[in-house]
């Protein structure tokens, strides 16, 4: 159950610079502008400050990126996420049949089940796909217009993905790559992708590697393709959270299992799309409060959600 978010909760002063996402639920707020902190938010950030990661550990934090990633597979297999059936209410490009460039929303078309009469023309990259929490429903819900590439750090999450019994190379391909590299060239030829998603992601990767990572995305979609973006939020609840010792740079931090979170500002991420080419769709803050009674739960969420065209070659 969603509830509405507090609108004094959002800094009024911020003036709309790109089109905003509409709201898909009931209670989201959807605005440029950062969240508002409490005195006692604020305090909750200076206490973080006290007892920061040290460079030594930073340093090794990155090296084992991998390490901790394939340790978290390994200890959660398919069990931590739950399936994004979301993506195509909130992204209707992953909509059988809709153009990635001018999709607008639309209820799915309905697909035959025969795999052998999927058209593959069109080509979709999922980085970070995990255990494939969105690329089987989309498959489950009959969207199979596009050929599917999946890509993930983690070895065994990969493995996870080509032992699920919907996994099949006629209409998708998984693989392991550090997209911060080169690595990914040596599967996917540039300017070969129509689509691609990148859905809490980007914030797992060290921030001196952001623009490199969306420079190597760029390479890879073709003109007119477009990236769906949605990561955690500046000032998202997670962020306040965390206790001194945690914290790795401004924004940036270590998680008690190794893996580490970022969270981004609105601005931030349009700043750095446009740098690298893109044209903004639309990209904003959502602020989404999720209510449950029965289990004690109120959880108020901020995501950065965005969409982001390479333009057309003129």
């Amino acid at each position: 159950m969603d509830e509405p978010v507090d609108s004094k909760t959002v800094d009024p002063s911020s003036v709309d610079r790109f089109p905003k996402q509409k709201a898909f639920n009931l209670g989201d707020v959807v605005t440029d502008a950062a969240k508002i902190l409490t005195e006692e938010e604020r305090t909750k950030l200076e206490e973080q400050n006290k007892r920061l990661v040290t460079p030594f550990q930073a340093l090794k934090l990155e090296q084992e990126a991998r390490k901790h990633w394939d340790l978290f597979y390994k200890r959660n297999e398919n069990r931590f996420f739950k399936d994004r059936h979301w993506t195509t209410r909130e992204f209707s490009e992953l909509l059988a049949g809709e153009d990635p460039a001018a999709a607008a929303s639309s209820s799915p078309l309905a697909k035959p089940d025969n795999v052998e009469r999927i058209s593959v023309e069109k080509k979709l990259l999922e980085i970070g796909c995990g255990v494939g929490n969105l690329i089987f429903p989309l498959i489950e819900d009959g969207h199979r217009d596009y050929f599917i590439y999946a890509c993930d750090l983690s070895p065994r999450a990969v493995e996870l993905v080509q032992k699920h019994n919907l996994y099949d190379e006629r209409y998708m391909k998984a693989f392991a790559c550090d997209i911060t590299t080169e690595e990914v060239f040596q599967t996917l030829p540039e300017a070969s992708l129509d689509i691609v998603t990148l859905i809490f992601v980007l914030s797992a990767i060290h921030p001196e590697k952001f623009q490199s990572t969306v420079a190597n995305i760029y390479r890879l979609l073709k003109p007119g393709g477009v990236v769906l973006f949605r990561d955690y939020g500046l000032y998202d609840m997670a962020q306040l959270r965390f206790k001194p010792g945690h914290k790795i740079a401004e924004n940036f931090y270590m998680r008690q299992d190794g893996t580490r979170s970022y969270y981004f500002a609105e601005e931030e991420v349009s700043k750095l799309f446009c740098q690298t080419g893109f044209t903004v769709m639309v990209n904003s803050y959502i602020h989404r409060r999720t209510v449950n009674p029965k289990e004690n739960i109120d959880v108020p969420r901020i995501f950065v959600q965005g969409k982001f065209l390479k333009p057309e070659q003129t």
